[in-house]
């Protein structure tokens, strides 16, 4: 995010979302749209079930939007500022990159960013060079992000997300992406860990490889119990108290490092620190630390139409499905039943630290902005 665009673009959002909750001010759309693509994934996490339903049920696949039910919802949607693609894995979707164009065409992002568990190695960079490509047509200053997953080092890696060779399909994507972020100056790789039961003890080790590969974007967030992921009944999230010890090292070795980024990656990482520290007080209090804004700032469309707040409340607080609703956003987004579930969350009825729906609240939240910003200027000086 570019520094000028918090008062030039993202002003006018942050605005409505403020009336919104002080007057109930009705116009009002999100800034950030997460869109799972499709319910089809090959990995067995430990962390989330996913691919373990979709392996059970390959059928579920078949409610994915189509591109024509797609394009009629992103058609029925004001501008986003940050457009996220979740899954399931995106890079199953052959068409994954004419979901981006329809994107670009009519939601108009700035940021565009896809995660991925780098099994599909070679689909994966030329579906990536075909998004970037399509993107530089529409505008060539959005930047796009694709965050392979390293959960564990060689095996571990492959022990956690359940699939033999991951590691070293892994690899081989990193270096693909490597070679495109070297060839297209609006595109960036970035790395990312789940912090789970699972490797609570290696993190040390994940991060010094990373760093060993050269990749200068590199975050984590702590493993979740979602309903998106079917995981309620598992064991997987870190004591708080285990969680704010890990993420001190975490922040220290991010402020070590930090003289070696460039400047906008700078401010990235200080709105990431203040997160970490945000995310261990909610684990450890269990109470909304700061107001959050889901189903306002925020907004997630799950591979069949189906609209939640976010994906943590996901099923259990879904706002409606599009198809009932003949592909209508607006008409959705503004009915009875998605107030309710703003009014729920409202309440302060739950608490989470997911870190999508974290950031939106940080920029909220005017001392949370400021030590962000604050913390800024400090790595700005190193």
């Amino acid at each position: 995010m570019k520094k000028s665009d918090l008062f030039t673009v993202l002003l006018p959002y942050l605005t409505s979302y403020r009336l919104n909750r002080w007057f109930g001010y009705k116009n009002f759309n999100p800034m950030t749209v997460t869109y799972s693509v499709t319910a089809a994934c090959q990995s067995r996490c430990k962390t989330c079930q996913i691919g373990e339903m979709f392996c059970q049920d390959p059928s579920r696949k078949e409610r994915d939007l189509k591109l024509n039910e797609i394009e009629k919802i992103f058609s029925s949607m004001k501008p986003v500022y940050f457009f996220n693609m979740s899954g399931g894995e995106p890079f199953l979707r052959d068409d994954l990159p004419e979901i981006v164009e329809l994107a670009c065409k009519y939601l108009k992002p700035r940021v565009i960013h896809s995660p991925t568990n780098a099994i599909l190695s070679e689909k994966i960079i030329k579906n990536t060079e075909r998004i970037i490509q399509i993107v530089r047509a529409y505008n060539p200053n959005v930047p796009v992000t694709i965050k392979p997953s390293i959960d564990g080092v060689g095996a571990k890696h492959d022990e956690i997300r359940g699939v033999k060779g991951n590691f070293e399909k892994l690899l081989q994507t990193i270096d693909g992406l490597k070679g495109l972020e070297e060839k297209y100056d609006n595109f960036h790789l970035e790395l990312g860990t789940v912090i789970s039961n699972f490797n609570i003890n290696d993190l040390d080790e994940i991060e010094d490889f990373v760093h060993s590969l050269g990749v200068e974007s590199y975050r984590n967030e702590v493993a979740e119990c979602r309903t998106e992921f079917f995981n309620l009944k598992d064991s997987i999230t870190p004591p708080a108290d285990v969680y704010q010890r890990l993420i001190k090292d975490f922040s220290r070795k991010v402020e070590e490092n930090i003289g070696k980024k460039k400047r906008l990656a700078r401010t990235t990482e200080a709105m990431r620190v203040v997160y970490y520290e945000l995310a261990g007080k909610i684990l450890a209090e269990k109470r909304q630390v700061i107001p959050c804004y889901a189903g306002v700032s925020n907004v997630h469309i799950n591979f069949d139409g189906g609209v939640w707040p976010c994906c943590v409340l996901g099923y259990d607080k879904q706002m409606g499905n599009l198809r009932d609703y003949s592909y209508d956003f607006q008409k959705l987004w503004h009915s009875d039943k998605a107030n309710e579930v703003r009014k729920y969350i409202k309440k302060r009825n739950c608490a989470c630290p997911l870190a999508n729906q974290a950031y939106s609240n940080e920029l909220m939240h005017f001392p949370t902005l400021l030590k962000a910003g604050v913390k800024a200027m400090e790595f700005s000086m190193r």
